[in-house]
């Protein structure tokens, strides 16, 4: 894959992680994560695989559909690796939550490591931890 570190962390933040479709959605992993990407949640563990990431983002975005993802500076990159800092809740609202996505130097595709730190104030429920 050609695409740069910062378009690859940007795509994961939309295309993923803020995707309501589940084909669409799928679709994307299939095109930006390495087949052996690990994706960390401080809340929800280790994920490992195309299949398991799927899962946890469609988890993920069923606690709230409706929240918008926002990028609150440029993604930056640093040699093979990247971070994008964000903030997430509905339109016209403060942020419910924000969050950095690092990306680790890897492979093709979105290297197969990432990090996602985030805090989760408005959605710390029994919901987001079933």
């Amino acid at each position: 894959m050609s695409d740069s570190i910062s378009t690859l962390l940007s795509r994961n933040l939309q295309d993923v992680f803020g995707e309501n479709d589940p084909a669409r959605r799928r679709a994307a992993i299939d095109e930006i994560w390495a087949e052996d990407g690990v994706f960390y949640d401080p809340k929800a563990g280790v994920h490992r695989g195309r299949d398991e990431i799927d899962r946890i983002a469609g988890a993920i975005r069923a606690t709230h559909p409706d929240f918008r993802y926002q990028p609150i500076a440029k993604p930056e990159e640093l040699g093979n690796g990247g971070r994008v800092q964000w903030v997430s809740g509905r339109p016209g609202e403060a942020p419910a939550y924000a969050g950095t996505d690092l990306s680790l130097p890897g492979t093709a595709g979105l290297p197969p490591f990432i990090f996602f730190s985030t805090s989760y104030p408005e959605l710390d429920s029994a919901e987001r931890r079933s």
